[in-house]
């Protein structure tokens, strides 16, 4: 049966459940070095203004992605990293391609040139998810984070808009 959803704009009253599929990837240990889900206000600051999106259905939020700033710099202002989670059991349903792909678009929107991404290696399907949305692969940062007492690499990934930030 294929979920019906619509990918919009997250509303402070969207926290919840938003939260929620964060708590599930943190719980995974395999999304994000976080241990736990800050409130809605230490989330909505470091998260870029308007740029963050749910898919929504009927009765549930399926998953949502969103923009952090990269850099206080003002030779960064275009580069932000993305962030997408969806819901454990919404997942294998393009969920997480429907918000990535509206993602970018509104991320060039807003004049972003370049986003990236870091996922731990066991990540495949968000390595895959990433890959078909024409990210590449940068490199690997060994090493780089110890969780729950054991050493943890990450791929470092990276989208260039074809049409933002050429000139």
């Amino acid at each position: 049966m294929a979920l019906h959803y619509k990918i919009e704009k997250m509303t402070p009253e969207d926290w919840e459940q938003v939260q929620a599929i964060y708590l599930e990837g943190i719980a995974a240990g395999q999304a994000t070095f976080e241990t736990s889900a800050p409130s809605w206000e230490e989330w909505n600051a470091a998260h870029v203004s308007d740029s963050k999106l749910v898919a929504r259905g009927e009765e549930a939020i399926f998953g949502w992605a969103a923009l952090s700033p990269t850099s206080r710099r003002a030779v960064y202002a275009g580069v932000a990293e993305v962030s997408v989670y969806v819901g454990d059991k919404y997942r294998g349903q393009g969920i997480g391609f429907s918000l990535l792909k509206a993602l970018i678009s509104l991320s060039e929107e807003q004049g972003f040139w370049t986003l990236q991404a870091g996922i731990f290696p066991e990540n495949l399907p968000s390595l895959s998810l990433h890959m078909k949305c024409g990210f590449r692969e940068l490199g690997r940062r060994e090493r780089i984070g110890k969780m729950n007492g054991v050493w943890r690499d990450v791929i470092l990934l990276e989208r260039r808009s074809r049409t933002v930030g050429q000139s």
